[in-house]
């Protein structure tokens, strides 16, 4: 059973950053996808992020070129570096495994102000 804990959330001012952090209970990230996804009230849950065990990533074009995701193998951390964040950015933020089975982090709220 992977366990997966997200930080890093808060409150920031439109154009502002934040970068989350998902630490992972397992050592998954070689051969795990990594995603990140968003929720915010009264609209589904998105993918806005995806690293594979390779490497390579994949972003929502709402993000694209102002957020990054990254891994750390040797930490069982994967993060989303967010900049130039927008006020529609404002959802709560879920970190994803998938590896056999799809494992969620129990989100972290991130709000942005105008």
């Amino acid at each position: 059973q992977v366990q997966l804990v997200e930080s890093g959330g808060g409150l920031a001012q439109a154009g502002g950053s934040l970068r989350l952090s998902c630490a992972a209970s397992e050592a998954i990230f070689t051969f795990a996808s990594m995603n990140w996804y968003r929720q915010a009230p009264g609209k589904q849950r998105e993918l806005v992020a995806s690293i594979s065990g390779a490497g390579s990533t994949y972003y929502a074009d709402s993000v694209k070129g102002r957020y990054t995701i990254s891994k750390d193998n040797a930490k069982n951390t994967v993060y989303l570096q967010m900049n130039s964040l927008k006020p529609e950015d404002t959802a709560v933020y879920y970190c994803n495994a998938l590896v056999g089975r799809s494992y969620w982090g129990q989100g972290t709220q991130v709000t942005v102000s105008s």
